[in-house]
């Protein structure tokens, strides 16, 4: 194997693990907002200050954006296909006007349910980006 082989394969690898993590932290964020109103129930409001929804929302979008725009675009200039990198520029932008406005525009109910779609196109858009840059692994 030459040495721009080499090279590209240690991309694509690091690309790889981009995709795997936005895909984790976008479930992380579907689990939240899933399971926040049980745990608010059942756990003493001692600790309701940790489950404080806007603080953990811009939390993930500061994890998620730069995950995601650093895979999805590495991906994209390996693959150029440009599915993965629109339907993740889509959920991104859902999950941005969720974190700044979400409350006032769709109220508690909606917020979350705005806020899952965000994060399942994201994850969808790092599954297409998983698939198609492995094909160019192998």
């Amino acid at each position: 194997m030459d040495e721009n082989s080499q090279r590209v394969l240690k991309m694509s690898n690091k690309s790889l693990a981009g995709d795997v993590a936005a895909i984790c932290l976008s479930n992380i964020c579907i689990i939240h907002c899933l399971a926040l109103p049980v745990l608010a129930v059942t756990i003493p409001s001692s600790f309701s200050i940790l489950l404080d929804e806007e603080a953990f929302h811009l939390c993930m979008l500061m994890l998620v954006l730069p995950v995601s725009v650093w895979a999805l675009s590495s991906g994209w200039r390996k693959h150029k296909k440009r599915k993965a990198t629109l339907f993740g520029a889509w959920g991104l932008g859902i999950l941005v006007l969720v974190t700044f406005f979400g409350h006032e525009l769709f109220g508690e109910i909606g917020e979350k349910f705005v806020t899952v779609i965000g994060a399942s196109i994201i994850a969808w858009a790092h599954y297409l980006n998983f698939n198609a840059c492995k094909k160019f692994r192998l």
